[in-house]
């Protein structure tokens, strides 16, 4: 387990990097916002994004093995109450009823457009799943209500100040907190990983996300600034992978956060 117990008074303005990141890495990050987050955008973009990244968790089993890790924290529940934060299409979620025959899920996102196509899926018909608007930053819920909470390839669209109120928020709800997203490599191997994307991020929007995405991600140190921030009584456990990984697209950290009771 890794601790910070010493608070950041601005936390509003911490490097991606975290608080000690080097010069390149500050370069290396941006404030411009995804094709996503963006209410000048035709919707018709937007769709084929969300699209995009359907399909490339689907063929690389990134919604398989992340369910298998929320399911890991919760091996020892027989009937364990799930929360999705940021679902977005809901295919996290559809795998962790695949793989788990008495998990009940509460599914949900702050995008009313997102909630809306979720409920008026095959997800918003099953009697073990309900789902919701719920924003990450203050969430509708009583303490303890979750074995665990995941928040799934989309925390690295939250600015440093609101994500720490997820970590506050996500850990009063839930036992566990289970974040997945994009690694923030070293800043040389990083530079190289954001040049090999630049052909594509100017010709396909899911390409042009997946660019900005790289550099808003989270360091390991700046999430345990972040939950040192949020309350210095949660723990975190962070995995990145090995070091060339770290330069796939694909590669993800997991982080698991659980608060002193």
């Amino acid at each position: 387990m890794t601790h910070m117990g010493e608070q950041i008074t601005d936390i509003a303005d911490m490097p991606r990097g975290g608080p000690d990141a080097s010069l390149l890495d500050r370069l290396l990050q941006t404030d411009r916002t995804e094709y996503l987050d963006r209410d000048d955008v035709d919707p018709e973009i937007k769709r084929r994004v969300i699209r995009g990244l359907d399909r490339l968790g689907s063929v690389l089993k990134h919604h398989d093995r992340i369910a298998e890790q929320v399911l890991r924290e919760v091996a020892e529940v027989p009937d364990p109450r799930i929360l999705e934060l940021g679902a977005g299409h809901g295919a996290l979620s559809r795998k962790i009823l695949e793989q788990h025959p008495t998990a009940h899920l509460t599914i949900s996102d702050v995008n009313p457009d997102s909630v809306a196509d979720i409920a008026a899926s095959d997800l918003g018909s099953n009697p073990r799943a309900t789902v919701r608007l719920i924003d990450a930053t203050a969430i509708d819920a009583p303490d303890r209500a979750f074995d665990v909470a995941v928040f799934a390839l989309s925390f690295h669209h939250l600015p440093p100040a609101l994500a720490a109120r997820v970590f506050a928020e996500a850990t009063r709800v839930a036992d566990t907190f289970v974040i997945v997203d994009l690694v923030r490599p070293p800043a040389p191997l990083h530079l190289l990983k954001l040049a090999s994307l630049v052909p594509v991020a100017l010709t396909m929007p899911l390409a042009h996300d997946g660019f900005i995405s790289s550099m808003r991600a989270y360091s390991a140190t700046a999430l345990r600034a972040l939950a040192a921030h949020a309350d210095p009584k949660i723990e975190l456990q962070t995995s990145s992978g090995s070091l060339m990984g770290q330069f796939l697209i694909s590669s993800h950290q997991v982080t698991v956060a659980r608060r002193k009771r």
